[in-house]
């Protein structure tokens, strides 16, 4: 069973008497209950757009959040602001790094450990002292990012732009990140309102693409119209947020997908329940 270090993550630190109401009154997600416990969630703006999303981890001593590193400094800025007189402690661990193993029995490493909750095939994941980081014989990060891209996942920064993206364009209503029975949460009636009304168009899939996909960022075209982006890819494989209504358009008018001249095949991953026009089931509503 591989294990990576994932660089670009970071983990910070809830505690104290309020900590999980706090939480729960800010984010997308009813925080987990029980220790060793993890729950995928975001923190957002007023307007529903995503700050920041994180793995919530449930300890004996409160809560650490593994949290994209490029969100760090403003997620715990925004975090402070809305502390107020609520008994918390927020800060950063400094001295712990973040691993992840998939692809079978989960090794021995001494360290907090909890399952990836956005799918089982994304494995387990890890705290552990930098210190030690360097000892476990993990494999290139390269290798997780392939198999996370293989599933279809999005990583923000690459797939999606925080501050930008909406929590249903980054799939996390398909991923348990967003519950829709939970009370208020900062920016919970723009998200209910595109999910009761529909509105979801722009989405994060999976394209195959023949040999090594084109660069992030480069536009998805069909009939000389943009019609998304490229994210992150792998030999294959590519993600790509898209506006799937232009993507049936495209498809109706028999148009070629593709970016910098690459052709590119909608996929649609077992884990998704909306429409990919142009994949078996696709063209007909989730």
């Amino acid at each position: 069973m591989p294990i990576a270090i994932l660089k670009e993550r970071a983990v910070a630190r809830i505690a104290g008497a309020d900590a999980a109401h706090f939480l729960d009154n800010l984010l997308t997600a009813r925080v987990p209950g029980e220790p060793g416990a993890g729950r995928y969630a975001a923190l957002l703006t007023p307007q529903g757009k995503i700050v920041s999303d994180m793995i919530v981890l449930a300890t004996e001593g409160g809560f650490r959040l593994d949290v994209p590193r490029l969100t760090l400094a403003d997620l715990i800025k925004r975090l402070q602001l809305y502390r107020l007189r609520a008994k918390v402690e927020i800060g950063v661990l400094e001295d712990l790094a973040v691993a992840v193993a998939w692809g079978g029995a989960g090794p021995r490493v001494d360290a907090l450990a909890y399952d990836d909750p956005r799918l089982p095939a994304l494995g387990r994941r890890f705290l552990l002292p930098v210190a030690e980081a360097s000892e476990i014989g993990a494999v290139p990060e390269e290798e997780w990012q392939a198999h996370r891209i293989a599933l279809g996942v999005p990583e923000g920064g690459m797939d999606f732009l925080y501050g930008d993206a909406f929590p249903h364009e980054a799939d996390m209503d398909q991923l348990g990140g967003i519950d829709f029975d939970k009370g208020c949460y900062v920016g919970q009636e723009i998200v209910s309102r595109m999910q009761h009304r529909g509105t979801a168009r722009t989405r994060i899939i999976p394209f195959a693409v023949c040999g090594r996909p084109p660069a992030e960022g480069t536009p998805i075209l069909a009939g000389g119209k943009t019609i998304g982006r490229l994210g992150s890819g792998t030999e294959g494989r590519v993600l790509g947020l898209i506006r799937l209504d232009r993507l049936e358009d495209a498809r109706a008018g028999g148009h070629v997908i593709e970016a910098d001249g690459a052709a590119l095949v909608p996929e649609k991953p077992g884990w998704v329940s909306f429409a990919v026009p142009g994949t078996a089931g696709g063209e007909n509503p989730a």
